[in-house]
């Protein structure tokens, strides 16, 4: 069976590709700090030594809009085009082509829709920066296969936030039970805090620190059902506007496990947001 050999969880700041980039005058001040926490970070992917990586994000209405919304989304196409105009423009994100492994994604979705999940399906999905900026970043030479899936985290109906944690459980179980011998990784985005749009947007961190330090606390120690017992739909609108995508936070939560400790957590306040990195290794870190 396949090996699951770390579970990634992280922000996905569309900015850093820029400014990790920029130089002389136009190199901004936390530049330097900011690259040196990825390059740490980025390490706990490449010691795992995976083959395969498995994508959670969310479509930031890029591809995905209110004529058709799916909860949760698997991508099965061979090959996947990034980014989307828009975010060459305003980021400076390249263009990319990533290559799709379609016998995972295949397996996710038999055994998925035989768990319970109703998972839809796209072989048509071209993804943006929730998926291409955690590749820039842990693993900028994009020279293995993906498996992209999305949650909606952005169009009201959404799941409840144990369903996220449902989920991520049973996508464990997906890549596990696999019939392979590919080492497989689990890499999930989502946010702190986050406010978009609003009075909060622009401060000098992210909008509710008092949030983001619990939510690096509950991550960190792998506290799913004290995260569950004070996250729900409603009080996320509490921390800002665009918080629900800690709820991708929480998948991952649930793909590492009840009560597992990050093998390493790091977090960096940037203007109107805290980033946050974390790793599991699931069988050790040398395993």
């Amino acid at each position: 069976m396949a090996e699951l050999v770390a579970v990634i969880a992280s922000t996905h700041h569309p900015f850093y590709y820029r400014a990790s980039r920029a130089t002389g005058e136009d190199r901004p001040p936390f530049a330097d700090a900011w690259v040196a926490k990825i390059e740490k970070f980025r390490e706990t992917l490449t010691r795992a030594r995976p083959d395969v990586l498995v994508m959670v994000g969310s479509d930031h209405f890029h591809q995905l809009w209110l004529d058709n919304m799916p909860q949760f989304l698997v991508g099965k196409a061979p090959f996947y085009d990034a980014n989307f105009y828009n975010e060459e423009r305003e980021f400076g994100l390249p263009r990319m082509l990533l290559t799709g492994h379609e016998e995972l994604s295949a397996h996710v979705l038999r055994q998925g829709l035989d768990a319970g999940f109703d998972l839809a399906f796209s072989n048509e999905l071209r993804i943006d920066h929730s998926i291409t900026c955690p590749i820039i970043t842990l693993r900028p030479e994009a020279d293995l296969p993906i498996v992209p899936v999305y949650t909606n985290i952005f169009a009201p109906p959404l799941p409840r936030p144990r369903r996220f944690v449902q989920l991520g459980r049973a996508l464990r179980e997906m890549v596990e039970s696999w019939p392979s011998d590919q080492r497989v990784a689990v890499i999930g985005t989502g946010h702190l805090s986050l406010e978009l749009g609003g009075p909060r947007q622009f401060g000098d961190h992210g909008p509710d620190p008092e949030f983001d330090r619990r939510a690096v606390e509950w991550i960190a120690n792998g506290d799913i059902e004290g995260c569950l017992s004070e996250v729900t739909l409603d009080s996320l609108h509490r921390p800002g506007n665009a918080t629900h995508g800690f709820m991708d936070f929480m998948l991952m939560m649930g793909v590492a496990g009840e009560g597992v400790r990050a093998d390493h957590a790091d977090t960096l306040d940037l203007l109107h947001t805290m980033e946050a990195y974390f790793t599991w290794y699931p069988k050790g870190a040398d395993a």
